[in-house]
């Protein structure tokens, strides 16, 4: 079974709300078996117009990461995330 992974580009318009998304969106993340390659480290722009927080979780698989964005855990820390920042997110199947 391949891997999964979430790719997610943030820009935080309130970095204090942000740290509730954070804390909210924890159980989801573990229940799901979330594990964190990146999580907003330093960036160099190469084409497009990229955003200040980028973020790439693997899943262990692709029905793991849709589930753990689906789940009511997640969906609780998605309406604060959305209140706080503009984001595009994609799950990507690995190889």
């Amino acid at each position: 079974m391949a891997k999964a992974y979430w790719i997610a580009r943030v820009d935080v318009r309130d970095a204090e709300r942000y740290k509730d998304y954070v804390a909210a969106a924890k159980p989801a993340f573990e229940k799901y078996g979330a594990n964190f390659l990146a999580r907003g480290g330093a960036i160099t722009e190469l084409e497009g117009k990229a955003r200040a927080r980028n973020v790439v979780i693997e899943f262990p698989s692709m029905q793991h990461a849709v589930d753990c964005y689906n789940s009511p855990e997640y969906q609780i820390a998605a309406k604060i995330r959305q209140e706080v920042a503009d984001a595009e997110m994609v799950v990507v199947e690995g190889a």
